[in-house]
């Protein structure tokens, strides 16, 4: 039987100030108003872009549809997962996308995975660090102000994909590292969880399999490893 935990809006509000992003200020309104009993049954609430929305993959293969498929071979009532992601999106885009969101939280998980597009358009560090730390922020109230319901997980490397053919790998590489530096340090201070998928993102240099037919997006046999990767962390948040 799946334990229920009280929700605590505490940790999230402490962090808001006057002027915050209407995001935070529809949080608050959530914590003001009641919180249902908790079901028992698990809700999934994924944010990202084209690694969470499963570009160039079905629908089943995309990891969070994988995760909530293994939850459920483990024996956990697992609902399916709500996703907000677009193929594309940067920061700014996702914290756009969630002032429109019609959600309900709290939920059992939050999953966070962006800042790809940030990097490839090149867009500065301090900018992302600020913008994630707001989303990651945003996450944490919709997990009803449980960092450790909040799962991050690093930016996979795009560099070593056919794709990027001709451009510079160890330049991109880099990037990506100082990104993902930026997000576990945040992750971290929060007390969120945090899935370094990143060195996994890389054997695609050598197995194309684990690239969708556009040659730069991951396969359903990527997302699979994904979720496995998550399975250990996640699962023993509702034993």
């Amino acid at each position: 039987m799946l334990r229920h935990y009280l929700v605590c809006m505490a940790l999230f509000l402490g962090a808001c100030q006057p002027g915050d992003s209407l995001v935070q200020e529809r949080v608050k309104e959530m914590a003001n108003s009641p919180i249902p009993t908790p079901a028992a049954t698990v809700r999934i609430l994924a944010l990202g872009d084209s690694y969470t929305i499963g570009e160039g993959v079905p629908a089943r293969e995309r990891w969070p549809v994988q995760l909530v498929g293994l939850l459920r071979q483990h024996d956990f009532s697992v609902e399916e997962p709500e996703i907000i992601a677009r193929t594309g999106w940067t920061t700014g885009e996702l914290h756009r996308a969630l002032e429109d969101a019609e959600l309900s939280p709290p939920y059992d998980l939050v999953t966070l995975l962006i800042g790809v597009n940030n990097q490839y358009r090149g867009y500065p560090q301090d900018e992302y660090r600020e913008q994630f730390a707001a989303l990651l922020q945003a996450a944490i109230g919709y997990a009803g102000g449980r960092a450790q319901r909040v799962l991050v997980l690093s930016i996979p490397d795009w560099g070593v994909t056919p794709y990027a053919e001709g451009r510079d790998r160890q330049r991109i590489a880099g990037e990506i590292d100082a990104f993902n530096q930026v997000n576990r340090e945040e992750t971290e201070l929060a007390g969120a969880l945090y899935l370094d998928i990143t060195p996994l993102s890389r054997r695609a240099a050598e197995d194309v399999s684990l690239l969708a037919g556009d040659g730069l997006h991951p396969s359903g046999k990527m997302y699979a490893a994904w979720a496995e990767m998550a399975l250990p962390l996640v699962s023993k948040l509702f034993e």
